[in-house]
């Protein structure tokens, strides 16, 4: 993979959200009746339905790095250890607030402050007012349809575990 070499400045590792228990595999509603991600605000939205937007992709789960003077973030392809990196869904869901002590809980209230959301996260796209992309799980009824259009990690990154330090895995594939 690329690295974007940089000097090393002041920054300070970026936490990632829970990534949500991923789509349901549930395709969007028939004609004439309005799916839940068009009526709801994100704060209107049931966990279920949350939860649902997630497309599984895993950049949430990848570390992160914020220049604390300009606020600008670096991206790595280094993912959390509990990341399965094949199917990019958490190996430790139910526990991860546990284990990971800087896994934090994504919500409707953070959505906008979290500048380094990919441009792709369903999230994002609802809270600033975009519709989903075609290639969503709600949308196409599979979860594969996140890998066949290039939005997935798995097979792009590598385990924290396997790293000696994140910031010599900077990368610029990540929007």
């Amino acid at each position: 993979m690329p690295t974007k070499p940089r000097p090393k400045p002041s920054r300070k590792p970026i936490a990632a959200p829970d990534p949500g228990s991923r789509a349901n595999g549930k395709a969007a509603p028939g004609p004439g009746s309005a799916p839940f991600w068009e009526t709801k605000t994100l704060a209107q939205m049931t966990k279920a339905e949350w939860e649902s937007l997630c497309d599984g992709c895993g950049k949430c789960c990848l570390h992160k790095f914020e220049y604390e003077d300009t606020g600008e973030v670096d991206h790595t392809n280094v993912a959390c250890r509990y990341l399965d990196l094949n199917t990019c869904r958490c190996t430790e869901y139910k526990k991860r607030h546990q284990l990971v002590d800087d896994c934090i809980s994504l919500t409707a209230k953070l959505v906008g402050n979290l500048s380094w959301l990919p441009t792709t996260c369903a999230y994002r796209r609802l809270d600033e007012g975009k519709k989903l992309p075609r290639w969503h799980p709600l949308l196409t009824g599979t979860q594969d349809s996140v890998r066949r259009a290039g939005v997935s990690v798995a097979g792009r990154v590598i385990s924290e575990d396997d790293v000696d330090d994140p910031e010599d895995h900077i990368v610029d594939w990540i929007k």
